[in-house]
């Protein structure tokens, strides 16, 4: 078996006397969709900000392709190939599908050779490329992002994680917001990205989605590992019993 992209060894975290997370380990390898499952309370949204750099673990370690990556920020986890996908997609919905391809990154030009302005017609460039690659169709560049669907805004924060080299991409509730047809097309996505060799920590309560796309189950009840199950190998039942801890 090939290397792990990631590892998470034993990490723990506490807020005030509550255990969110306690003795937690995964491994992630390329071309994988691991699911993380669970209840709310249940430790998944504490777990993978330990991964991404927003908090750090009182015990236990984080590392990416063999490198602790323990205790460095979310920019510099970022920078290493880790992109978080939130519920929220971090888009800014007045500016254009380019300008949000670079958020915080932008390509800047001179005009009348002096004065610095954003280099828009290279960043929708950048981002037509960065959408073909993907399989994705988005027909106009230039207006806001606030247009598209929930489908088209989901593939253009997938693409902007790719865009900038992630090997590791975590999804959080990816599917939650969409109709059927964008949902099949996340999944799909999702599907190419894992033929890429990205490895993907994919987090849903839909147990449908769950099943359709990932190849390990990882579930989580009160903060520790319930247990762990290739998806070939397991079923709706069993699953919901693990995140009730009567497994």
């Amino acid at each position: 078996m090939s290397q792990a992209l990631l590892s998470v060894r034993n990490v723990s975290k506490s807020f005030g006397g509550t255990q969110a997370s306690r003795d937690v380990s995964l491994d992630l390898f390329p071309g994988e969709v691991l699911a993380l499952a669970g209840d709310n309370g249940a430790g998944k949204s504490t777990l993978i900000k330990m991964i991404s750099g927003v908090y750090t673990p009182d015990n236990g370690e984080v590392s990416y392709l063999g490198q602790a990556i323990t205790g460095k920020n979310p920019q510099e986890v970022r920078d290493l190939g880790i992109e978080t996908i939130y519920q929220d997609l971090a888009l800014a919905d007045n500016l254009d599908v380019g300008v949000n391809l670079f958020l915080g990154r932008e390509k800047m030009t001179k005009m009348f050779g002096f004065l610095p302005v954003l280099d828009r017609k290279l960043m929708r460039e950048e981002a037509k490329r960065a959408l073909k690659d993907l399989g994705i169709v988005v027909n106009d560049l230039t207006i806001p992002v606030s247009y598209l669907s929930g489908g088209q805004r989901q593939a253009i924060a997938i693409s902007r994680a790719v865009y900038w080299n992630a090997k590791v991409l975590i999804m959080d509730e990816p599917t939650a917001a969409l109709g059927v047809p964008e949902q099949r097309e996340v999944k799909e996505l999702i599907h190419r990205l894992k033929g890429q060799g990205v490895g993907i920590i994919f987090i849903s309560h839909n147990l449908t989605d769950i099943f359709d796309v990932s190849d390990r189950i990882l579930v989580l009840e009160r903060g520790r590992v319930a247990g762990e199950r290739l998806i070939s190998e397991t079923n709706d039942d069993e699953v919901v019993k693990l995140m009730m801890g009567a497994a």
